[in-house]
């Protein structure tokens, strides 16, 4: 009984522990410039063919809500502290994992974007960077029964490593 009850109570106070160090620490490591406020994201342009003529749209929302939702920066159109601009570079479907008799696996959709990032309060904190990410698809599926679903799991990707790449220390 003794034994039981040590064990409860040992279990109860680690749980409050954590609780305790969870509710004191953010794993988001965020580190933005006190005096930044605002931001915009211009429209991504898209410079491919074989996209979908929405995506880049879609695209500048997604990072859009991210920064938003994400940040305490608040969206401006008119002389922002921060400003993304860039284009979707490549949209590009691929045969992957052969196997015997000339057929594949899966396919391969790789959408890669090319961002700059500008800090108007900063002139030496700006960048230029390629971000990609992919995403397999059965190769016995047609690319637009999927596309929706991998677009936005390709998007929500990439705009998290664009997040991270701008605002953490990681």
């Amino acid at each position: 009984m003794k034994n039981k009850i040590h064990f409860l109570f040992s279990t109860l106070l680690l749980t409050l522990l954590l609780i305790g160090q969870s509710a004191c620490y953010s794993f988001k490591g965020i580190s933005i410039d006190p005096t930044i406020s605002t931001f915009y994201v211009t429209l991504f342009d898209n410079t491919t063919n074989d996209a979908p003529p929405t995506l880049g749209q879609d695209f500048t929302e997604v990072l859009r809500d991210k920064i938003r939702n994400e940040s305490r920066l608040n969206l401006k159109d008119t002389d922002p502290d921060i400003d993304f601009t860039g284009s979707i570079s490549s949209f590009r479907v691929s045969a992957e994992a052969p196997e015997p008799g000339q057929t594949t696996s899966f396919n391969r959709l790789t959408i890669a974007v090319s961002v700059e990032y500008i800090n108007n309060r900063d002139e030496d904190n700006k960048w230029k960077r390629n971000f990609s990410y992919f995403a397999n698809f059965p190769a016995n599926q047609n690319l637009l029964e999927v596309q929706d679903q991998l677009i936005s799991t390709i998007n929500d990707q990439i705009v998290e490593d664009i997040f991270n790449f701008a605002f953490t220390d990681w």
